[in-house]
């Protein structure tokens, strides 16, 4: 499917799966852990990516949309994403660790509250 044919509801589907699906590997997790398994680091860091280009989606594709839900910090999603695609030598993991238990609850209650409920995500993945 075409970036273009893709709808609103889809891009926000994507954001809150990605969510969902960090929310699951961290889960009973801690820092320290965090720090230790590279599969998880990379899990949170590629679902981060999904969050960024779906929020640039999202600008791109529908800016009247953004501009109606300015509490969703749609620029600053995409420059975390960038944050870690180009910068990934130098991405600082502590601050990855507190963006995932800071800051996902709040935008993940900002994607859902922005979905009808006939489009939420039932669990079974990003196609």
């Amino acid at each position: 499917m075409k970036k273009k044919a893709l709808r609103v509801p889809d891009y926000l589907s994507h954001i809150l799966e990605a969510i969902r699906r960090i929310q699951r590997y961290a889960q009973g997790r801690s820092l320290d852990a965090f720090m230790a398994d590279e599969q998880l680091q990379d899990a949170v860091v590629r679902n981060i990516e999904i969050i960024g280009e779906a929020s640039r989606n999202i600008e791109t594709y529908s800016p009247h949309f953004v501009a109606q839900h300015g509490e969703v910090p749609w620029a600053a999603l995409y420059a975390m994403r960038n944050r870690v695609a180009h910068g990934y030598w130098a991405v600082d993991l502590a601050v990855v660790w507190q963006v995932v238990q800071r800051e996902l609850p709040v935008l993940e209650a900002q994607i859902q509250t922005l979905l009808p409920a006939d489009d939420l995500p039932t669990g079974e993945g990003l196609h």
